[in-house]
């Protein structure tokens, strides 16, 4: 028998506290993966799932998986 292990992806997700309540979710390495959720955890399962279905997706179209590649940076604007 055969044994495939998954392959692991790890992406960094933002989230964004909504000023009506709850948390919006995005993945920048995946154009588009967007998710939210009534409180924060409720949010990082449903972008857990968002991120799941979108590798799934790029994986039956045979299109490469991204890599990440971000680089957070602070800057300091005055005002």
């Amino acid at each position: 028998m055969k044994s495939e292990s998954a392959q692991i992806y790890n992406y960094t997700v933002i989230f964004e506290k909504e000023m009506e309540g709850g948390y919006h979710a995005f993945c920048p390495i995946l154009k588009g993966c967007h998710s939210q959720g009534d409180n924060f955890e409720e949010a990082v399962e449903n972008i857990t799932e968002a991120v799941a279905l979108y590798l799934e997706s790029l994986k039956e179209d045979n299109l490469p998986i991204p890599k990440e590649d971000l680089v957070f940076k602070s800057v300091q604007i005055a005002g």
